[in-house]
């Protein structure tokens, strides 16, 4: 028996290209493959023309929503940056509603920087692109770089010192700075873990580890 073939289309490994989009949507979908190709192979996958093949259109096409890679690579840096906020978010629903305050706060400490070591060991494309480059404390950062409360890492690091210092935990006069000690203290721990002499090292250990420097801090505070 012949089967007819009329009016199939051939395959083809290649995404098709669209012919138009409704506003907005090429933007998200190029930003949605610069991220994609920041989780692989963080900030220096991040190329506009393999973003564009991506997202199925032309190269040109890009130039409308960003101006060159430098551009599409900041939008994926404050998304990455959002990401790692959402990491210490879901660690902050999780602590406890009881407790003294000074129990809380030093819960709420420890959830920020086990969010944190979660990000890198979970989503180190997305971590070397966050805090690689030009991640910055300013007073008023982008909102795009916050998680779903608005809060970006630095701001929940430091709200959790800022409760220590209201439950009596932490006083007043060791408070400024801290929160750079606490966070190179923890970001120097995720770099040893995904590009340094623990690479390798196995998860639950890491997570021992995690523990262990997260108790060095709250006393070391």
């Amino acid at each position: 028996m012949t089967v007819s073939t009329r009016n199939k289309a051939a395959p083809s490994s290649a995404p098709a290209a669209r012919a138009t989009y409704r506003h907005g949507d090429l933007h998200r979908a190029l930003l949605d493959a610069g991220i994609e190709l920041a989780r692989q192979g963080g900030p220096d996958s991040v190329v506009l023309r393999e973003a564009t093949r991506r997202a199925g259109v032309a190269p040109n096409a890009a130039y409308r929503h960003f101006a060159n890679r430098d551009d599409l690579l900041g939008a994926v840096r404050a998304a990455a940056v959002a990401a790692a906020a959402r990491s210490m978010e879901a660690e902050l629903a999780l602590v406890p509603t009881t407790g003294t305050p000074t129990e809380q706060a030093h819960a709420k400490v420890r959830a920020v920087g086990a969010g944190y070591l979660r990000f890198a060991h979970t989503e180190t494309g997305l971590f070397r692109t966050a805090f690689g480059g030009r991640f910055t404390v300013q007073q008023t950062p982008d909102p795009a770089m916050g998680g779903a409360t608005g809060l970006n890492p630095f701001q929940h690091l430091s709200a959790a010192l800022d409760d220590l210092v209201a439950a009596g935990a932490l006083p007043p006069g060791r408070r400024p700075g801290a929160e750079y000690l606490a966070w190179s203290t923890v970001h120097g721990m995720a770099l040893l873990a995904i590009d340094g002499p623990l690479r390798g090292t196995p998860q639950q250990m890491l997570d021992l580890l995690g523990q262990r420097l997260l108790d060095i801090v709250e006393r070391g505070l």
